[in-house]
């Protein structure tokens, strides 16, 4: 056995190659693309069952839709399908009047799908036309020589190459058709299984082969549905039907497919018979079937008819299918605004504890204060407060002539003080966030693999820098400021950091602005603090600098949050855009659009 490439062949001599709708196959290709895509990120109800829907109309739209669409003059494909046992490849024998495919007990019998085909028909079916994801494999019967022992019968397939198909050349076939044994549909082999589901979903037409012990069964009859739902021109093959119960078997039968919507189905019957020694049925026993088929091939036009009969069927109910996955992108939508939501409210939660515990005076208590005190000799200023506000004005000056204590003792503690409160508000915001997806259904499978609960493991160390950059932003802010010579000489007599401690201080009290005198320790610490950049810098000016200060705080802190949060939302990449489900509506209009065109 050989594998084979060749390009499209010009078509049929004589027939006149339907020309490809190109707007057509254009939507086709798109509607692909955006199927094969993650849409359906989010594990909510009825998300698989929509995931597999969609990949059974991706396979549907590769292996049948795309392809007739281009080409609608291709041979037409009948498979022949049905249940384990029930005579499958004894049927496709006595079709073509000779031994060309494994029939036998061992199951599963067919392994490897065997396409019979006219030699006329060769190059339409050797290139990827239809079934593109199988491989193709020249096939060479048994030699008759050989057909002596059943067990020698037909072709042998290799049960390895469950992702090819056997070509099969074999003029007893008419030109026109080609005929697929197809694995058996409830095989023990699940990739068997798979593989007959594909095959059907690629047939223009299906032959359908049941036995008359076997035909209600349950398997046979959801398929026969979906056949019905495509409005595929199906032939129900009655097999191995007892003398004397042909009338009763049948017409049970005939009423069952009227019940399922198959009424026009055609009804051929086999009687249960010996085989012969190559496992052949009688001469004659596929007479009606094996006519019914000829007859179909011998007209361009009974070709082109089924053909467009079962895409129209196949495009309504892709459409079928791509209205619920809309419905479906939207339900994934609204979950993730949902999920969106949940942190955006503890997230929005943090951003205003931090906000209040930065301004209402609460990082000057502690180690903070003390440290203040400290660098400032508070001392001496608290005894001017009780004197007045202008005798604190003296003090500074004279302090200005003195040498303070070492300042980064202050910075450290306000450090500490502001490192404590963002990782205390940002963990609570992560806390909050992740048992709020865990009690949601669309949440809960993305916290599974995630520890979201508490911050990242290099979220103490960013904290550290952005509150370093904010010391180092105030004291750009303050050289700019402080440009003229004056200013330049007060604040070499405090120091740089000094001024920034000051300003950083003005900033955690500054509940609506800057204070003034305000009743607790925190409260005149801002008052020392401010007065102190009022001896450099005016009044005016440290309103400026301490709302300079204070935006950039909340942007540095807005920053720390967001790359917290971004944990969360970077789960929810690739939930559906509106723009996207709008598209996806469009789609579905379009293609019932062309199902109408075909005859839907």
């Amino acid at each position: 056995m050989t594998t084979s490439n060749v390009s499209e062949p010009a078509g049929e001599p004589g027939l006149a190659r339907v020309p490809a709708d190109a707007e057509a196959i254009a939507l086709l290709t798109t509607v692909r693309a955006q199927l094969a895509g993650n849409l359906l990120p989010l594990e909510i109800a009825e998300a698989a069952g929509h995931r597999a829907g969609i990949r059974a109309a991706v396979d549907q739209l590769d292996d049948y839709v795309l392809p007739r669409y281009r080409s609608l003059d291709a041979p037409l494909l009948a498979v022949v399908g049905g249940s384990t046992g029930a005579g499958k490849s004894t049927l496709v024998n006595a079709l073509v009047g000779h031994p060309v495919t494994r029939a036998g007990a061992i199951r599963p019998t067919t392994r490897q799908p065997i396409l019979l085909h006219h030699e006329a028909d060769m190059q339409w079916l050797e290139s990827d036309r239809i079934l593109p994801g199988l491989r193709r494999i020249t096939g060479t019967p048994v030699a008759q020589s050989q057909m002596i022992r059943a067990d020698l019968v037909g072709v042998d397939p290799d049960p390895a190459l469950i992702d090819s198909i056997i070509l099969l050349q074999d003029d007893a076939v008419p030109r026109g058709l080609a005929i697929l044994d197809a694995p058996d549909i409830d095989s023990i082999s699940d990739d068997n299984r798979r593989l007959a589901g594909q095959l059907l979903a690629a047939a223009d037409l299906w032959i359908f082969v049941t036995t008359a012990n076997r035909y209600a069964d349950a398997v046979p009859w959801k398929l026969l549905s979906e056949a019905a739902e495509r409005n595929i021109t199906v032939s129900v093959v009655l097999d191995r039907v007892p003398a004397g119960v042909e009338e009763e078997i049948t017409t049970d039968l005939l009423k069952m497919l009227q019940r399922e919507g198959l009424g026009s189905a055609k009804l051929f019957v086999v009687n249960e018979c010996k085989l012969d020694e190559l496992d052949m049925l009688p001469t004659g026993s596929m007479t009606e079937l094996k006519e019914w088929l000829e007859q179909i091939a011998a007209s361009s036009e009974s070709r082109a008819a089924i053909a467009r009969q079962t895409l129209a069927g196949v495009l309504k109910q892709l459409a079928n299918c791509t209205d619920a996955v809309a419905h479906a992108m939207e339900e994934q939508s609204a979950s993730a605004q949902r999920l969106l939501a949940y942190i955006d409210e503890a997230f929005g939660q943090a951003r205003v504890g931090i906000r209040q515990t930065v301004k209402d005076g609460t990082l000057l208590r502690g180690e903070v204060l003390a440290r203040w005190q400290d660098f400032v000799g508070t001392g001496e200023f608290f005894r001017s407060l009780e004197s007045g506000i202008g005798r604190l004005r003296d003090r500074i000056g004279a302090f200005f002539t003195g040498k303070p204590q070492p300042v980064d003792r202050v910075e450290k503690a306000i450090e500490s003080g502001l490192h404590a409160v963002l990782i205390d508000q940002t963990a609570k915001a992560c806390e909050t966030s992740e048992d709020r997806w865990k009690d949601d259904p669309a949440g809960k499978s993305l916290t599974a693999a995630e520890d979201l609960g508490t911050v990242s493991p290099g979220f103490p160390d960013a904290v550290a820098q952005q509150i370093r950059a904010w010391q180092l932003d105030l004291m750009d802010i303050i050289r700019s400021e402080g440009a003229n010579k004056r200013m330049t000489a007060r604040m070499v007599s405090f120091g740089i950091n000094g001024v920034a401690v000051a300003l950083m201080v003005v900033v955690f009290a500054s509940t609506a602005g800057l204070t003034g005198l305000e009743v607790g320790i925190a409260g005149g610490s801002a008052v020392v603090g401010q007065k102190l950049l009022e001896a450099i810098f005016g009044e005016d000016a440290v309103r400026r600098l301490t709302k300079k200060a204070m935006d950039g705080l909340e942007q540095r802190c807005e920053t720390l949050l967001q790359a917290e949060r971004s944990r969360f939302t970077a789960l929810l990449e690739g939930i559906p855009t509106h723009e996207e489900i709008a598209s996806m509506n469009q789609h579905s209009a379009a293609i019932r659009r062309l199902a109408r065109e075909q005859g839907a």
